[in-house]
């Protein structure tokens, strides 16, 4: 009803302009909402304070004028004017009942749309480091992508997900000491594990299966690996010149043995984030390799750019980008004294590859700490002459994790962390998925694990599938009442449905649309969250208020016909989220 209102207010604005009483090159954006008091209607429109000064009138003249012209609609019981000029539209009672038979004739595709038509959006998310298994941290990120990415879906963009990997640089170079460190232990070699080194269990195994497929091939003594070194930390040190010592003594010693080890350390932890996000629910269409901008000379190329348009220098032997001339706090260096790239330079390159596929859309979720990272890549697409206005960043805060009373530590460098297949383990993937997804990416969240198990209606998530669940029940006793489900019976006496119930029930499923729109538009996936927790409560209380297998066949059909369409709402909702609907519970 919302988006044919619109239409028929876009035509009577047509109307006006044709009559001179408004110009010609006005090309308004026609919003119609939903009213919150019943009293002043079904639905609201403030078009006419939005152009009465294009008009040269008032507001209320102006509405005056827009409802004279508006076209005559069965649906519409009448059209009223409200305080400074708001246009209220009341609903014919009747016209409530065509959401039945829309969900009916649409199914599964009920609220879907074709707005996104033709438009090529890529949802970039999760790329967390291969060092080391997703954590919880990383789990909200995962699960927001997730339904942002299905929600575009929805709306007919064709949505190309991607999982950028962190394949090169200083933080896999030290995953792939840690790994040796670890093997040189397993083989007999003792000293001291470096304290900035990755501790978690997971180095451990993955240096084990370096033992069972090189033996003792990669094997130098300790008192060679460690001769001459700085200090560590806890000795007075530097825990990072003392890794990166590390790191440069086992590239010398090793050879081409240390690639062998680097890429061991890559595909055992990679494979284990693929596996633990497809049990997620979440797929990508790629996983696009940060080396693979070294190799084929993405970097140099978009640096050459950067020189090319004088936005690159010298200085203290690196290479800068001015990035404060473009909006940044500050210049950012591309290439290091040592004449590696830093990471910065392949996020260049990587975002200038994403424009240069011919995407109209790029979404990049990251965590909050990156906030300050924003300014930097939008000076860069500026610098590279490409359009940084296609760039969208959301930012997604930490979930925090509490055990009753304690807040639980993730570092990926200490290993105390809890896992998100841990976590899954615990409370489930839909538990998990929806609960990382009930607020807004930008709030700080503490997942309840106590909560998030139970079996109650205080669990969220249980409360939307009980729901579902109840309308299943109620078709399996059916035949057990000696009933079978007329749809056209039902359909003809949809006007039997006149209950308060049943009529909040009838609002509530026609607003699913428009909300999926919101929702999508806005990538806000608790928009939804809180639709079907909505949908879900007026479900219950009618359940608990009203029999649906009663004795007379027009009034049980037409409320199975609703329960119905209740029921494939869920469904459709909960799918979006990547979450089940069961029909038992």
């Amino acid at each position: 009803m919302k988006k044919q209102l619109e239409s028929l207010l876009s035509q009577t604005i047509k109307t006006l302009q044709a009559q001179n009483v408004l110009t010609a090159d006005i090309n308004p954006l026609v919003h119609i909402e939903r009213t919150r008091d019943v009293s002043h209607g079904d639905f609201a429109s403030n078009i006419a304070l939005i152009l009465a000064k294009s008009a040269k009138t008032n507001p209320r003249q102006l509405a005056e004028q827009i409802i004279a012209e508006f076209p005559k609609n069965e649906a519409i019981l009448k059209v009223e004017i409200a305080g400074a000029g708001f246009i209220n539209f009341f609903i014919n009672s009747n016209a409530q009942y065509q959401v039945i038979a829309g969900i009916q004739a649409a199914g599964e595709n009920f609220g879907k749309s074709q707005i996104g038509a033709g438009k090529k959006v890529q949802v970039e998310f999760v790329s967390a480091n291969p060092t080391g298994p997703l954590h919880v941290g990383h789990g909200r990120g995962a699960a927001y992508g997730s339904v942002v990415a299905n929600l575009l879906t929805a709306m007919g963009f064709e949505v190309h997900r991607e999982y950028y990997v962190n394949d090169a640089g200083r933080q896999m170079e030290i995953l792939a000491t840690s790994v040796w460190l670890r093997y040189l232990e397993a083989c007999g070699e003792t000293f001291t594990f470096p304290s900035n080194a990755y501790r978690g269990d997971y180095v451990r195994d993955i240096a084990q299966k370096l033992v069972q497929q090189h033996s003792e091939k990669f094997v130098h003594a300790s008192k060679i690996v460690f001769a001459d070194l700085l200090l560590d930390e806890p000795e007075g040190g530097n825990k990072d010149d003392y890794i990166d010592a590390l790191t440069l003594r086992a590239k010398q010693l090793l050879g081409e043995g240390y690639r062998v080890i680097f890429d061991i350390g890559l595909n055992d932890i990679l494979g284990d984030i693929k596996d633990d996000l497809a049990e997620f629910g979440v797929t990508y269409e790629r996983w696009f390799s940060e080396r693979s901008l070294m190799d084929d000379g993405s970097i140099e190329k978009s640096l050459a750019v950067l020189k090319s348009n004088g936005h690159l220098y010298e200085k203290d032997g690196a290479t800068w980008f001015k990035s404060s001339e473009l909006g940044d706090e500050k210049d950012r260096v591309v290439i290091r004294d040592n004449g590696q790239y830093t990471y910065f330079a392949s996020d260049i390159a990587y975002h200038w590859n994403k424009l240069e596929r011919g995407f109209d859309v790029l979404i990049d979720i990251w965590g909050a700490d990156h906030h300050g990272y924003i300014a930097r890549v939008r000076a860069a697409l500026i610098a590279l002459g490409v359009d940084e206005t296609k760039l969208n960043v959301l930012l997604v805060q930490f979930a925090n994790l509490w055990r009753g009373t304690e807040k639980v530590s993730m570092s990926t460098r200490s290993g105390e962390f809890v896992t998100l297949r841990e976590l899954r383990d615990e409370v489930g993937k839909d538990a998990t998925r929806f609960f990382y997804v009930m607020r807004r990416s930008e709030q700080h969240m503490d997942f309840d694990l106590e909560l998030a198990k139970s079996k109650s209606n205080e669990n969220p998530v249980f409360y939307v599938q009980y729901a579902h669940a109840r309308v299943c029940s109620v078709f399996r006793q059916l035949p057990e009442k000696g009933f079978a489900q007329d749809v056209a019976l039902g359909m003809a006496n949809l006007a039997e449905l006149t209950s308060e119930h049943e009529t909040a029930l009838l609002t509530t499923l026609a607003r699913y649309p428009e909300v999926i729109e919101r929702a999508a538009s806005q990538y806000e996936p608790h928009l939804l969250i809180n639709y079907l927790r909505e949908l879900a409560t007026d479900f219950h209380t009618y359940y608990n208020a009203h029999q649906f297998l009663v004795e007379s066949d027009t009034l049980r059909n037409a409320r199975l016909n609703l329960i119905t369409a209740v029921r494939q709402v869920l469904f459709n909702g909960l799918t979006l989220l990547g979450i089940s609907a069961p029909e038992a519970m």
